[in-house]
């Protein structure tokens, strides 16, 4: 995986981990539960990204 794209799921994932804890300030379960799923689906969306990424270069 090249560095801009891994910049790109880091910030992103870290991104939707500090909107849970926002979301936990404002004492909103629904957007807890909304960024978590977010975060879930775009970190593994990440790993299959990187997995795709290196079984080609192989």
């Amino acid at each position: 995986m090249n560095k801009g794209l891994a910049l790109f799921f880091a910030v992103g994932g870290a991104a939707l981990l500090a909107g849970i804890g926002f979301a936990l300030s404002i004492r909103s379960p629904w957007l807890v539960v909304l960024f978590a799923i977010a975060s879930i689906l775009f970190i593994g969306a990440g790993f299959i990204t990187k997995a795709k990424l290196r079984k080609r270069h192989n």
